[in-house]
């Protein structure tokens, strides 16, 4: 029964599409564009129909309710907002987003309105529509809301209606706490109205400003600082800020410069073009002028291993955290950055240059283990006579902090012929020339200075060691042994089974510090300020069929280190010194058991270490 009626749906479908296709004959005049609620009411009371909320991610959950003792004009209802108090474990902020998940027709309105009132005078940080945890893209909003303890209506007016005909976006909200206080706020009568008495003013793109660019194909850049404006039913002029969508971007020149809907403007060619907007056919004040030099030369691309390397800024390396690389220091900075990404090479480059600061103090950067500093800077323009670049290091002292009254600094100057324009100097500083920094532990800043040198272009900022300077702490684990087990005794080592019950410290009175760390995840030996340390066995142990003692070691500060094997009954030690420091990184050393004599090999007991500086050993073992 269920297979005939199967059959007979087929048929049934496949006649009816037939006659669909031959009797209808579709005439495009009898489509009708589908229609989409124009209802203006988000808020009167009650959710209107289809509205949801959703909470923004680190706010409050709960920070919104539905409040029913206190609402506009004495109605049923109104949106309360509960802001938390700074530090508060529930999160950081009250705000969410109102929307619908079928778009409506807003077009024939011209702002969204609504009451509002708080328990304190406020300021709410951004408060709009359009945002529908999609696309967003014809958001509005207004930034710094004043509100105070009695009811007043408000108003965001909507920058083009016509753009407006599928929005989900209805509402949302964001605030923090006052002066880390947190209060209660109530919005009520939330819709949107055809008010007629709002006069749009000219719109702005780059903030009104007129900006001229230097760049190269490849390069992109979003035109930012969108706003509209508009002349208020009280007088005042309001600024809203917007989405580029409400925006249409021109270039003079597609040729040199290309801009796409969201105002992302791409540099295609060489010469000249300005990109320019306008919102419902009104020209935006501001304009983008791009002056292109056609192909980027980019800087060589760093070739040193990334553990001898730490990184201010460079896409060769991951960079350490950093604070901000242009700290716009008012009131004497005149330096602007316009920096730029090209075939995903990001370039840092200062404009109207005086001086400016690279700021990394959370953690500050140890470079006692480094030797040099590098910095690849690019001079677009001509080098007048008397022209200097200064480069300069703030170390912020033990405390770490900068201004704590321990903080010192060095400048190592370059000029001509070192400056050259229109090619990549590679500046590979010895840190040694910053002779005035008390210490390289806690550096905190670097700091450009410039006379007659106006822009320049900066890239793979990084400090290296050369291999001259040994690390205090090394970087990696010693080398992995890969001897096969049957051929070894271990005493210490993650890659074999140590002899049972060794004593890794014992007291012999010594002052070394001994402890265990781990190094690139791997178990190692730790003897700060060494003057002797030993290593009591679990139990008496014949090496005398092993053929070597190994065993790597690291320092930085030694200038003495012996390695001792003690045998029992009677007691009787042997040294053999080591070198150090052969290399700046781990040493491997295989020893000759017989170097060892007259130690007797069949009743090894201890191993002792003595010299001074801090060690670091690993992988120590009898082996074939």
């Amino acid at each position: 029964m269920k297979r005939f009626k199967t059959q007979l749906a087929y048929q049934l479908s496949f006649w009816i599409l037939a006659f669909a296709f031959f009797s209808c004959q579709n005439d495009p005049n009898d489509f009708e564009e589908a229609t989409y609620s124009k209802n203006p009411e988000v808020f009167i009371d009650t959710f209107s129909a289809g509205l949801n909320f959703s909470s923004y991610g680190g706010a409050v959950v709960d920070a919104f309710q539905v409040d029913a003792d206190v609402a506009y004009n004495n109605s049923a209802a109104s949106m309360r907002f509960d802001v938390p108090n700074v530090n508060d474990p529930a999160g950081s902020y009250a705000g969410g987003s109102f929307y619908t998940s079928v778009g409506r027709d807003l077009t024939q309105y011209d702002a969204l309105t609504f009451w509002a009132k708080s328990t304190v005078a406020a300021t709410i940080d951004v408060v709009g529509f359009g945002n529908d945890f999609g696309d967003n893209k014809y958001q509005a909003a207004i930034n710094g809301l004043q509100i105070s303890t009695v009811w007043r209506k408000y108003i965001i007016p909507i920058p083009d209606p016509s753009k407006l005909t599928q929005e989900k976006g209805m509402f949302f909200i964001s605030e923090g706490p006052e002066n880390g206080n947190g209060y209660t706020f109530w919005i009520d009568e939330v819709r949107f109205e055809k008010l007629g008495t709002i006069n749009p003013q000219q719109p702005q793109i780059l903030n009104g400003q007129n900006l001229v660019q230097t760049a190269y194909a490849g390069v992109t850049n979003t035109i930012a600082g969108l706003v509209c404006a508009f002349n208020m039913p009280n007088g005042i002029n309001q600024i809203v800020n917007v989405t580029p969508a409400y925006f249409t971007f021109t270039s003079s020149n597609p040729a040199v410069a290309t801009v796409d809907e969201q105002g992302l403007v791409t540099t295609v060619g060489a010469g000249t073009a300005v990109i320019t907007a306008t919102v419902n056919g009104v020209e935006a004040l501001g304009s983008l002028t791009i002056n292109s030099s056609g192909e980027f030369v980019h800087a060589d691309t760093p070739t040193r291993d990334a553990s001898d390397v730490i990184s201010i800024f460079s896409d060769a390396y991951t960079n350490v955290p950093v604070n901000y690389y242009n700290g716009y220091w008012q009131p004497y900075q005149t330096t602007q950055s316009a920096d730029f990404t090209v075939n995903q090479d990001n370039v840092l480059n200062y404009t109207n240059f005086n001086f400016v600061g690279i700021e990394f103090t959370s953690p500050t950067i140890d470079a006692s283990g480094m030797s040099h500093l590098h910095i690849d800077v690019y001079i677009p323009n001509a080098i007048p006579a008397g022209a200097n670049f200064q480069v300069q290091l703030i170390d912020a002292g033990a405390d770490g902090a900068l201004g704590g009254g321990n903080d010192t600094n060095a400048t190592v100057t370059f000029t001509a012929p070192t400056l050259v324009s229109q090619n990549w100097i590679s500046l590979n500083i010895p840190l040694a020339q910053f002779a005035a920094l008390g210490g390289r532990a806690h550096l905190a800043q670097l700091i450009f200075v410039g006379a007659n040198v106006t822009n320049f272009y900066a890239d793979n900022i990084y400090f290296y060691n050369d291999g001259s300077v040994i690390s205090p702490v090394p970087t990696t684990a010693a080398p992995a042994p890969s001897y096969a087990p049957g051929d070894v005794i271990s005493v210490f080592s993650d890659a074999y089974t140590n002899i049972a019950g060794s004593d890794l410290n014992p007291n012999w009175g010594q002052v070394t510090v001994a402890s265990q760390v781990a190094i690139g995840g791997n178990n190692t030996l730790k003897y700060a300020g060494l003057n002797y340390q030993g290593l009591q066995l679990g139990s008496a142990t014949d090496v005398s069929s092993k053929n070597f003692l190994h065993l790597d070691y690291y320092s930085a500060n030694s200038t003495a280190l012996n390695v001792y094997l003690i045998s029992g009954g009677p007691t009787t030690e042997q040294l053999h010194a080591l070198t150090v420091p052969t290399t700046s990184g781990w040493n491997s050393v295989d020893i000759p058991l017989s170097q060892f004599a007259p130690v007797n090999l069949a009743n090894i007991i201890q191993l002792k270490f003595d010299g001074n500086g801090d060690i670091y050993l690993d992988n120590i073992l009898f082996r074939n």
